[in-house]
């Protein structure tokens, strides 16, 4: 069986997925989806007799079961457990699957028993003394983290707390909250320790192997137990107990032991291997990129382009195929903010004389009331030009060019699913406009007073400057007035003067996203102020080879859309051939 599981090493290890990430970055966030199903695959064919041949001159586990209720009734009788409630029968209706000869259904309660952990007060704990094992002590991987450890004395651990201590290789199960169902092995380096609250030391009998143990309670809690991440799950004892585990012979447990064992060690080779080439892909992707924004003249650029054109299958493909697209488009940005990227038009007006332009139609706005008269702005100093520009290009300020960059209410008001008017927040911005279907509303004083300081229009450019999604920027695409809050900042447009696509294609690139990130810590909080975004500098061209850029960018966005939807149905047939192998293998 090993050997059908290694087939296709290909595909396991370029079956990936991509993970969702809240904010903006040039890290990968792949998921190695094709080893972690190969993983869950050994697991499972262990449990159902599939993973190692069967021994007929191995002990059945019926005697197994014999011993273990022999086991149980003595130490019933010594007083070191508790007499249980008898368990029903296992019947043939309730049995998922054929297990091989010599295999037994059990119930869980009928091979184990489980023992809730104490209720230890934060009064309790002292600075050193026995280890207080929590559930926030259980990792991922089922180790136990003693970084954030609490302790109560010895001396009450080992006397009115003795019944609460722990011994290397006890199991643990997570009963109640959001980890749920989460699995803990206890480690000689964690003691001596005591069990506290909401988790179950799940004792087991007739020298189960621990390891076979764990395989047992993972197939129950994946199988016939709804696991769920509310901070309000529970798993009740007595039902759990009455669960259904595959039991084999205590000599084939030992086999699959070892054989789980070898096969995992190949698991961890295949994903080194894989996280090596991705690492590799990723600075192989991001150098050859490099020298097209570090190109100093059109022809390096094109022969920059040239090269690059040669690797583009091996780039834009495979599991980094769809990381790389997405760092293509940056550099694509970059390009265009840059310059770079269509030529230049010596007829264009300059950009000089449009912000002059931009210049006198603010002054009649203010004229009229309908714009504050702006503050002077420093002019660009040199310090601040990460680059040189083309000729009748021209460094400015955001608020140079805006007639307006202001935000939404600091006051978060009452919002409620219905309303008079649309109240809009960072969880509604997206790459391709305001997205209403999470949307709340207000009412219409609320609306009013918050209108009076920003009032958006179709067209109008919403920045996200504030949380995990600062530098989310979109057009907005709504017709209808709404409402803000303070973590969306409006950069108001003058339709005639601002290109709000090119604006947009700016605040997305690489250059201006780095620049509002520069003294931030943190992913989560973050925050760019209004003030930082009307310094802002950015390059400005003339407003006819604005249009010329957007009208690329648009080109070569599309051409990289179809290729990404390209690689995503690769990905999927590879992740459906996995699952395909998968299914095979268990019904096999």
């Amino acid at each position: 069986m090993s050997t059908t599981l290694l087939n296709n090493v290909d595909l396991w290890t370029s079956a990936v997925h991509h993970k969702s990430t809240a904010g903006r970055g040039s890290n990968r966030k792949l998921e190695l989806a094709g080893i972690n199903k190969l993983r869950e695959l050994i697991l499972e064919l262990a449990v159902r007799g599939k993973l190692v041949p069967q021994n007929p001159d191995d002990e059945p586990a019926s005697e197994l079961l014999k011993r273990i209720e022999a086991e149980k009734a003595q130490l019933i009788k010594d007083g070191k457990l508790k007499k249980q409630k008898p368990l029903t029968p296992v019947t043939d209706e309730e049995k998922p699957f054929e297990l091989p000869q010599g295999w037994e259904w059990s119930r869980l309660g009928a091979i184990s028993v489980a023992n809730t952990g104490y209720a230890f007060k934060s009064s309790q704990y002292t600075e050193k003394g026995t280890f207080v094992l929590r559930v926030t002590n259980i990792s991922t991987d089922g180790k136990i983290n003693s970084s954030d450890a609490k302790y109560i004395c010895e001396q009450s651990a080992n006397s009115e707390y003795k019944n609460f201590s722990l011994e290397a290789g006890d199991v643990l199960l997570v009963m109640v909250g959001g980890s749920l169902g989460k699995i803990g092995i206890v480690g000689a380096d964690v003691l001596p320790a005591v069990l506290n609250q909401n988790m179950w030391k799940m004792q087991r009998f007739g020298g189960i192997e621990k390891d076979y143990f764990v395989s047992m309670l993972r197939f129950v809690n994946e199988n016939q137990v709804t696991i769920t991440n509310s901070t309000h799950g529970h798993l009740s004892q007595g039902e759990y107990l009455s669960k259904l585990a595959p039991l084999p012979p205590l000599a084939e447990q030992q086999r699959i032991v070892a054989k789980v064992d070898e096969l995992m060690a190949l698991c961890d080779q295949l994903g080194q291997q894989s996280e090596h080439q991705l690492d590799a892909h990723q600075q192989l992707t991001e150098t050859l990129l490099a020298t097209l924004t570090n190109a100093t003249s059109a022809q390096e650029l094109s022969d920059n382009w040239q090269r690059l054109a040669q690797h583009f299958d091996l780039l834009f493909s495979g599991p980094m195929g769809t990381w790389a697209i997405d760092r293509l488009k940056d550099t694509i940005l970059q390009l265009a903010v840059m310059g770079k990227l269509v030529p230049q038009n010596p007829d264009d007006e300059p950009a000089a004389e449009l912000l002059k332009r931009i210049d006198a139609e603010k002054a009649r706005l203010v004229k009229e009331g309908k714009i504050k008269k702006p503050k002077p702005l420093p002019p660009v100093s040199n310090d601040e030009k990460p680059f040189e520009l083309p000729q009748r290009w021209e460094w400015a300020r955001l608020s140079q060019i805006l007639p307006k960059i202001t935000d939404g209410t600091h006051h978060s008001p009452t919002n409620t699913e219905t309303g008079d008017f649309l109240y809009i927040s960072a969880k509604n911005i997206k790459n391709e406009g305001v997205l209403l279907s999470n949307a709340t509303y207000v009412t219409k004083e609320v609306h009013e007073e918050i209108f009076a300081r920003c009032d958006p229009e179709f067209g109008d450019i919403l920045y996200i400057k504030d949380g995990a999604t600062t530098g989310i920027a979109t057009i907005n695409n709504l017709t209808i007035p709404f409402s803000m809050l303070s973590s969306v900042a409006l950069l108001k447009v003058l339709p005639k003067l601002n290109n709000n696509q090119f604006i947009l294609n700016t605040l997305r690139s690489p250059l201006f996203y780095q620049a509002m990130r520069e003294g931030m810590t943190g992913v989560a909080i973050t925050r760019v102020t209004l003030k930082k975004l009307e310094l802002a500098t950015l390059p400005l061209p003339p407003l006819a080879e604005q249009q010329r850029i957007v009208a690329k960018v648009d080109e070569l966005f599309a051409l990289c859309d179809q290729l990404k939807e390209r690689l995503q149905q690769a990905s999927d047939t590879q992740l459906n051939l996995t699952d395909a192998i998968v299914e095979k293998a268990l019904n096999s």
